[in-house]
């Protein structure tokens, strides 16, 4: 019975590891929706930003309030865009580069494109 309960254990911790790997994949797919959402909602803004600038050229009105809003929404939507990033790389276990934007593996000590030293957490 002892390479049966071998197996059995191997197998269970086979299943486990695959478990946790489907699990992972999950988290990542969600928050790879978010960030198209987001990126979505950027597209939207800049477009009512257009518009903003658009109307108040036609109708020689003072924007500035306005514009100053769609730029502060905007800056908050990159903002939560950059969070989502770092933990879809968090997840996946790479580092991005603070100076270029390239995904490094999460052992890397400078970057691979630009030779930058990576922040190590």
């Amino acid at each position: 019975m002892g390479l049966f309960e071998d197996v059995v254990v191997n197998a269970k911790t086979a299943v486990n590891v695959v478990g946790k790997k489907a699990g992972q994949m999950v988290d990542i797919s969600k928050l790879r929706i978010n960030a198209a959402d987001l990126n979505n909602e950027i597209s939207k803004r800049f477009e009512a930003l257009g518009r903003v600038i658009y109307d108040a050229k036609k109708t020689e009105n003072d924007s500035a309030e306005l514009v100053n809003e769609c730029v502060a929404a905007i800056d908050e939507l990159y903002e939560q865009l950059d969070a989502v990033n770092e933990q879809i790389s968090s997840l996946r276990c790479r580092v991005v580069c603070k100076q270029c934007g390239e995904e490094n593996s999460a052992e890397a000590c400078y970057c691979s494109k630009c030779g930058n030293k990576l922040d190590q957490e």
